[in-house]
């Protein structure tokens, strides 16, 4: 067995050892640990970090399984505007805040619109690019309905540029994945873009 064969698996990393890095950081960046305002600054680190990064246990496709077939032959777009999502960028762990929309064409089935915004929130709780981001709430969207087509937006401030780098504010990045009858049809397509008023 040659050492390019052996795969190592991280050992398991507690509360403590996250709680310690944070530490860590603390006196890399110049403070004291043990200095009255911080000395709860580890746990409340990790505590909100927990919560930043949730989408890790949520199965989007899951999330998307509980469809519902009565509804009257309804052919046209289901669109669900302005979703406001919160993710951290996977370069810089900066905050990127935005909002999504997301549109299917049923085939068979349409599943409640509340799955919808569940979804965004399930992929954007995690470390993110918008870019993957985007590709994974179409791809869920598509997988799990077997729509005709999904059409997905999402517009977002990075904190990553306006907080550091070349700061600029208010500045947007817009991301959108566009599958079957939304890719295959420009006036589809330009419905989808009327709708959230693009």
């Amino acid at each position: 067995m040659t050492a390019e064969t052996i795969q190592l698996k991280p050992a398991k990393t507690t509360r403590e050892d996250a709680e310690q890095a944070v530490r860590t950081l603390l006196t890399y960046f110049g403070e004291d640990p043990a200095r009255e305002g911080l000395v709860d600054t580890p746990r409340r680190f990790v505590d909100a970090y927990e919560e930043f990064l949730s989408g890790y246990a949520d199965d989007p496709v899951s999330i998307l399984s509980r469809t519902f077939e009565e509804v009257a032959g309804y052919q046209d777009i289901v669109l669900m505007r302005n979703i406001r999502f919160e993710s951290h960028c996977e370069h810089h762990i900066q905050p990127m805040i935005g909002t999504a929309h997301v549109a299917y064409l049923p085939a068979e089935r349409v599943v409640g619109i509340s799955k919808l915004a569940r979804v965004v929130d399930a992929f954007a709780k995690r470390l993110q690019s918008q870019e993957t981001l985007t590709n994974q709430i179409a791809n869920a969207v598509e997988t799990a309905l077997k729509p005709r087509g999904v059409a997905v937006l999402l517009e977002a401030e990075h904190q990553c540029i306006s907080t550091r780098g070349v700061h600029k504010t208010g500045v947007a990045c817009v991301t959108t994945a566009m599958t079957g009858e939304f890719l295959d049809d420009p006036k589809a397509e330009d419905r989808f873009l009327r709708l959230i008023g693009k």
